[in-house]
């Protein structure tokens, strides 16, 4: 009795001190979050005010703005295109690298070729390149073959950079799979497609989502890119904080923190739909019955 008390007592300092941990690193992003409710003032009190009266202003400044010389009435701004443009280019994007990747993927894991892990190293090493090394070059051929600034483009390239990862992700988890049971399915009469979308496929649904959530939050945040080939009307959220920091008034830090709040929602709510099937993706073969 007294060893079981020990031990209970031993969980809730491991809990305590995760949850100490874990709010150390959430802070950053509690505080943006706190700012956005601020009024300008607050937000550049010294010392900072963990206590204030909120205001929803700065949210309704990412959508509106004020027209001085139109006599107190508000115009829309360009943000909804810009949150829309976000969600269309990384979804798109990641969908179609998961598709292809996964297909390739089972391909390099079931069906290998001689010199496949020469393949794999040189799929990889498109990701050890510095994005920054192919940028002129990249901007050069989107000029000329007129992707710059529409959507195809921008989808096109990071569905390009998303392959590497995806690939390699999802082959991991085809590895892990028994064999047997594929064996067993062919014996009975099973076809490659029904052995792949019947069999294979639904045993690693969870890694998918875990390779979708991380090629995501890569492509959510992509600056780099964003900035030199998207246009007015396919521009996302990060070149558009970046186009805030400037103005006359100098830096309007609730107005930046309401634009970043709304900016981490999906993601938030994504890796929340899609809990169960991360942790389960990320864990994928560590345990081994």
């Amino acid at each position: 009795m007294a060893k079981s008390r020990e031990i209970g007592r031993a969980g809730w300092g491991w809990t305590a001190f995760a949850g100490i941990i874990s709010l150390i690193y959430f802070f950053p992003v509690l505080w943006i979050i706190m700012t956005a409710f601020k009024t300008r003032p607050d937000a550049l009190a010294v010392p900072p005010k963990f206590f204030f009266t909120p205001t929803l202003d700065n949210f309704i400044g990412v959508f509106f703005r004020a027209v001085i010389s139109g006599g107190g009435s508000a115009q829309a701004t360009e943000f909804p295109l810009y949150f829309f443009n976000s969600i269309f280019i990384a979804g798109v994007s990641c969908l179609l690298a998961l598709i292809i990747g996964t297909l390739a993927a089972y391909g390099f894991s079931r069906y290998p070729l001689k010199g496949n892990d020469t393949y794999m190293f040189i799929i990889l090493t498109t990701r050890m390149m510095p994005a920054i090394v192919v940028v002129i070059p990249i901007f050069l051929m989107f000029r000329e073959v007129g992707l710059s600034g529409t959507y195809a483009g921008i989808i096109f390239l990071y569905t390009a950079f998303n392959l590497p990862f995806t690939i390699w992700m999802v082959k991991s988890f085809f590895e892990e799979l028994n064999g047997e049971i594929e064996d067993a399915a062919r014996m009975d009469g099973a076809t490659e497609r029904r052995l792949f979308f019947g069999i294979c496929l639904p045993q690693v649904k969870a890694g998918l989502a875990a390779t979708f959530v991380f090629g995501l939050i890569l492509t959510w945040n992509e600056f780099l890119f964003a900035l030199l080939l998207t246009g007015v009307d396919t521009r996302t959220v990060p070149v558009a904080v970046a186009r805030t920091l400037g103005g006359e008034m100098g830096v309007d830090y609730g107005l930046l923190a309401a634009i970043v709040t709304l900016f981490l929602i999906p993601i938030f709510f994504v890796t929340f739909l899609l809990q169960n099937q991360l942790l389960r993706g990320v864990t994928f073969g560590t345990v081994r019955k």
